[in-house]
């Protein structure tokens, strides 16, 4: 089958690989129809490189429909349409009961001190295989995978894999008040989906910042209030909210904003380390780029909310814990508990498309233009926020 394969860093191709097989009984087999280009795929395009090793299929974002079954497999048939969460877990464990998914305590990666396995993303969670391919092998399928109607387009339940769930815990997680303020920092695809859900929910005022036109585009057409991170936002944003600050940020960027330059170098030379080498620093002393979090420190009101649902790594990162502490600020973050909020945003996709799902991606590409995805991506090159492959 065809794949998406890591080789190095800013190094992805498409290439021929073994097809995946059901293995044990609670496998099946899926044939993916949509697969998305996420975020943190970007991490492991640059930053994660230690973690990864060459041949690894990479993405997390699939759904498609069901080829074969294992023998224990009874809930799934041939011909069932499914979307599948990125994470992996087993739905019986007291971490899964609770709705923490990315902890189950059967699948969480213990050689790493990591929660549960992840297709496609580096040793960090279980080097599982990813889902830019043709097929895919989804292990504990009954537990995971999310049957959905035949009908209606990829691009309405495919989000159900990440975007959606992800944007929907940062916001649960923001404690946004009824008719209350919120400010989004970064506008990707994420970012972009936190708006529309924090004003589905019914946040009063949504505040949007990114250094990308096209992104703060998005976000204003869908009623945001948008602004340049250049453009001093946090006093425009006080003086919006009273003088207070909004009642709570998500932080939608996570370890590779723009800025600290010094930090961004470090992680540079990191990466050009033996990988051995590289991957013990990362653990022991990595630091991240830390302007999108000192700014929602800087920018949320004394006793708000900061929602951190971008993706952070470092091992060694200084916090302004004065500030946090003196402002009474509460910190919520995390992946996102799929199984958890897929049945409260399931309904929001049967009926109308409230959110915006049906055009919410910008390029439709096949898999054997993920080289170009991903450089473009990266680059914020071609007005692209997301992107979804057709295998």
């Amino acid at each position: 089958m065809k794949a998406v394969v890591w080789h190095g860093t800013a190094d992805v191709r498409t290439e021929q690989v073994p097809d995946p097989r059901v293995e044990r009984p609670d496998d099946v087999l899926l044939r993916v129809t949509s697969s998305g280009l996420c975020g943190s795929d970007l991490h492991l395009y640059e930053l994660l490189g230690p973690f990864m090793h060459e041949g690894d299929i990479l993405g997390h974002e699939p759904m498609g429909v069901v080829e074969e079954t294992g023998a224990d497999v009874t809930s799934l048939r041939r011909g069932d349409r499914v979307v599948v969460p990125f994470q992996i877990s087993c739905g019986r464990c007291a971490m899964c009961v609770a709705g923490l998914q990315t902890q189950c305590e059967t699948t969480r990666v213990e050689e790493q001190g990591t929660g549960a396995r992840i297709y496609g993303y580096s040793s960090l969670y279980g080097s599982v295989p990813g889902a830019q391919a043709e097929y895919l092998r989804v292990p504990r399928a009954e537990a995971n995978a999310l049957k959905v109607p035949e009908q209606g387009p990829d691009d309405r339940y495919v989000y159900l894999s990440d975007v959606l769930p992800t944007a929907w815990q940062a916001v649960r997680y923001a404690d946004v008040p009824e008719g209350g303020s919120v400010a989004v920092l970064g506008l990707g695809p994420i970012g972009d989906m936190c708006c529309r859900v924090a004003r589905h929910l019914g946040a009063g005022l949504v505040f949007g910042i990114d250094p990308v036109a096209e992104r703060r585009g998005r976000a204003q057409a869908r009623g945001a209030q948008v602004f340049d991170p250049g453009q001093d936002p946090v006093a425009e944003i006080r003086e919006r909210t009273g003088g207070r600050g909004p009642d709570a940020v998500i932080d939608a960027v996570g370890m590779e904003a723009d800025g600290h330059g010094p930090v961004r170098l470090a992680q540079k030379v990191v990466s050009m380390l033996p990988k051995g080498a590289a991957a013990s620093l990362m653990e022991s002393a990595g630091v991240d780029r830390l302007s999108a979090l000192y700014t929602a420190v800087d920018l949320v009101r004394r006793g708000g909310t900061i929602s951190v649902v971008g993706v952070y790594g470092g091992m060694a990162d200084p916090l302004p814990m004065m500030t946090l502490f003196d402002k009474q600020i509460q910190v919520r973050m995390g992946q996102a508990n799929v199984r958890h909020w897929a049945p409260e945003i399931l309904p929001l996709l049967e009926g109308g498309d409230p959110l915006g799902v049906e055009d919410f991606a910008t390029h439709h590409l096949p898999l054997d233009e993920a080289a170009h995805a991903y450089a473009m991506f990266q680059k914020k090159e071609e007005g692209a926020v997301k992107v979804l492959f057709r295998p």
